[in-house]
């Protein structure tokens, strides 16, 4: 791990594995603080994430990503739970590798379909014109994304699946993994 701050813990996963629930739980069994990428970019930006999309484009939602994670990877004692795409990047990733633990939070497709499947606010699961997929149209975006995005969610240092198990669960499983990962 070398000189990796083993008190700053990522959290990644595709939409909906369970980033932004578990981060403020997990943060608060640990004593640490918490932060979420996508909020720190709606609060930088004074636009949702979905009107950054529509208005700028994923290329400039990207970039403020960058630069707001750079910022984030200089904390301690912080979880930060990223976008779902965030290290789907080389150079994210590597910032994340060598700033910190980074957990993956793993889902099934049919998992994610059954928690983001009446989300109108996921920008990359609605079509150019900002309408809602068909329900099989939604199954094969999901499905191609995290088919892209699994082999650099597999670099992570802890794999923990989410599953329909309790919250409560999941947060004693990163717990158990991260013991001797973290200070």
């Amino acid at each position: 791990m070398g000189s990796r701050r083993k008190n700053l813990i990522y959290l990644t996963g595709f939409m909906g594995s369970g980033k932004s629930t578990i981060a403020p739980i997990l943060a608060n069994t640990l004593g640490y603080s918490y932060r979420d990428i996508d909020s720190e970019i709606e609060l930088a930006t004074g636009k949702r994430v979905s009107e950054l999309f529509t208005d700028h484009g994923e290329k400039y939602f990207r970039d403020v990503e960058r630069r707001l994670l750079q910022e984030a990877s200089r904390l301690q004692g912080c979880i930060i739970s990223l976008g779902g795409g965030t290290i789907a990047n080389e150079i994210n990733l590597q910032i994340v590798k060598s700033s910190g633990v980074l957990i993956y939070l793993a889902a099934t497709v049919d998992q994610i379909m059954r928690r983001v499947r009446n989300k109108s606010n996921r920008p990359l699961l609605l079509t150019p014109d900002g309408e809602r997929l068909s329900e099989d149209a939604l199954q094969r975006r999901i499905a191609i994304l995290l088919r892209e995005r699994i082999p650099y969610y597999e670099q992570a240092d802890v794999t923990v699946v989410t599953g329909d198990q309790p919250v409560g669960l999941t947060i004693d499983k990163i717990v158990r993994s991260i013991n001797g990962l973290v200070e």
